[in-house]
């Protein structure tokens, strides 16, 4: 799934995309402002880095976040439906999780989860990713667009995103 194919889709549908991130640290934005015209659907992107900034900009739930840390479903959703309300788009993506190299809040590497918030509800996938930071990274990326586009297709790829990354840890790649 490229991210053109995403902007192609939106664009068709009058609708518009937001983005927050944290693991992949503006790569999905990089990825969709690459896209010539992606201006007419990419409202912008929050890079949140930091725990603070996920609660302060984004309004993730502090208590959630001192409970569970930032790598947690729940708060990927809450990015996406965060993001999404900042920026006043149509659908908001988010990344959270651990690149590597060493573990992080007692999450293993390659613990990651993506969420799209859109008109129907938020779904999450939280892909198994192997490799090393740049390959998780870039995994990311795919799996986030990958859900974005079943979302907007009017399906559940969540689970398929799960079945695909377990799939990738018995045979390596993604």
């Amino acid at each position: 799934m490229t991210a053109a194919e995403a902007l192609a889709l939106l664009e068709r549908q009058g609708a518009t995309l937001a983005v927050a991130e944290s693991l992949t640290g503006g790569l999905v934005a990089a990825e969709v402002t690459a896209v010539p015209g992606a201006s007419r659907t990419f409202r912008g992107s929050v890079t949140a880095y930091a725990t603070d900034v996920k609660r302060d900009v984004l309004g993730v739930d502090g208590a959630l976040l001192a409970a569970r840390g930032a790598v947690d479903p729940k708060v990927a959703a809450e990015m996406a439906e965060g993001v999404r309300r900042l920026l006043g788009a149509t659908w908001g993506l988010a990344t959270t999780g651990v690149a590597g190299p060493d573990p992080q809040d007692d999450k293993d590497v390659g613990t990651v989860h993506v969420a799209v918030a859109g008109p129907s509800g938020t779904s999450v996938g939280s892909p198994r990713l192997t490799g090393d930071r740049a390959a998780i990274r870039a995994a990311t990326v795919t799996a986030v667009l990958e859900l974005l586009m079943e979302a907007v297709r009017g399906g559940r790829k969540a689970d398929r995103v799960n079945a695909r990354a377990q799939d990738t840890e018995r045979h390596g790649g993604i």
